[in-house]
């Protein structure tokens, strides 16, 4: 049996947004998925750009349906964030006339991240549903909820926990400080948040990414350390803990990002894993139970109990965790969850 996957090419930035899904395109290459490409051949704006943005595409897919062979599997990676000229029809065409089956892997669930929900996602999800045979969510939360939508619970995999690949680990030690760590995108209007976090007393709080308000700086508990590629970031997160965060406020993961923690696995965690950092997440985000059950972390209804739950934890403490969270992000930084949930959705076929 024949395996390909649809791999979009696209710009990168400092910042993890693309990384997840370049991860598990590795990790399938290594397990025998041929990668079949689909460019964004410009990010211009204008009437003219877009039309060779879509004749692109059309040929592409085109180039796609081509090399597929019949009774094949195609791993998918969704959303697809942009309209493709023929995606859809082609999609079909291969499941009815090639038999292809297929794989689809969710990075986002726009229907529960809310605030970019409109009908081409709308539209996006549901062929997804109608064309996946096997669909592979991030937690057990998310796949309850696509029960709930009416998916047959036969038909999907629990990731459990994103990977982030590093291609040469070098061993570190991670020191203890009663501090936490921040990496991604700081700006302030998307992470409301960050704007906040002067307003912690006796926690450290040390930042790493693009658009950092310079306003900040004025802030004596926070530290700006810079902007890194996500192959370099983990060897500056050395101390501390990793927060996973979002929304508008440090009251509780507030607003429409903030309560997409409920369902959704941060890929920021996964950094912070395969860091060496053990983690502090809200009590009531979906991944807060692997936390807990894995040992790895603390579990907060708000910031603000940061600086006492920080107190209680001694070095020797914070030394068992750190421990965990390694053996967690030797299997990260291998892919070994990514390759587990695409075994398992094979074996089904």
């Amino acid at each position: 049996m024949d395996k390909y996957q649809i791999v979009e090419t696209t710009e990168q930035f400092n910042h993890a947004g693309t990384k997840a899904t370049a991860d598990i395109s590795v990790v399938a290459e290594k397990m025998g998925f041929q990668k079949l490409y689909l460019k964004m051949r410009t990010t211009k704006s204008g009437y003219l750009a877009k039309a060779q943005r879509q004749v692109g595409y059309y040929i592409d897919w085109n180039n796609c349906y081509q090399a597929i062979t019949e009774g094949s599997v195609v791993l998918l990676q969704h959303p697809f964030h942009y309209p493709q000229l023929t995606r859809d029809k082609l999609l079909y065409k291969l499941k009815k006339e090639k038999k292809v089956k297929f794989i689809s892997v969710v990075h986002d669930v726009e229907e529960l991240r809310a605030f970019r929900y409109n009908d081409y996602y709308k539209r996006e999800f549901e062929v997804m549903l109608d064309i996946a045979d096997v669909i592979i969510v991030h937690n057990q939360v998310m796949l309850d909820w696509f029960v709930g939508r009416g998916v047959p619970r036969e038909k999907l995999v629990n990731l459990k926990l994103f990977d982030y690949l590093i291609d040469a680990p070098t061993p570190k030690k991670v020191d203890f400080e009663r501090s936490i760590n921040i990496a991604g995108n700081l700006d302030v209007t998307k992470c409301g948040y960050i704007s906040q976090l002067g307003q912690l007393e006796g926690v450290k709080v040390n930042l790493y990414g693009p658009n950092f308000d310079e306003k900040m700086r004025q802030c004596k508990n926070v530290v700006y350390h810079g902007s890194f590629p996500v192959a370099e970031i983990p060897n500056q997160l050395n101390k501390g803990f990793g927060l996973v965060w979002d929304g508008d406020s440090i009251d509780g993961c507030k607003g429409l990002s903030g309560q997409y923690l409920r369902y959704n696995n941060p890929h920021k965690m996964s950094l912070y894993i395969a860091s060496g950092l053990p983690i502090v997440i809200w009590k009531e985000a979906a991944q807060a139970k692997f936390v807990e059950e894995n040992g790895i972390g603390i579990c907060v209804r708000n910031l603000y109990e940061l600086n006492n739950a920080m107190q209680q934890i001694a070095e020797d403490e914070y030394g068992i965790m750190s421990k965990k969270v390694k053996a967690l992000g030797e299997k990260v930084v291998e892919g070994k969850f990514t390759q587990a949930a695409l075994l398992a959705s094979e074996i089904r076929f």
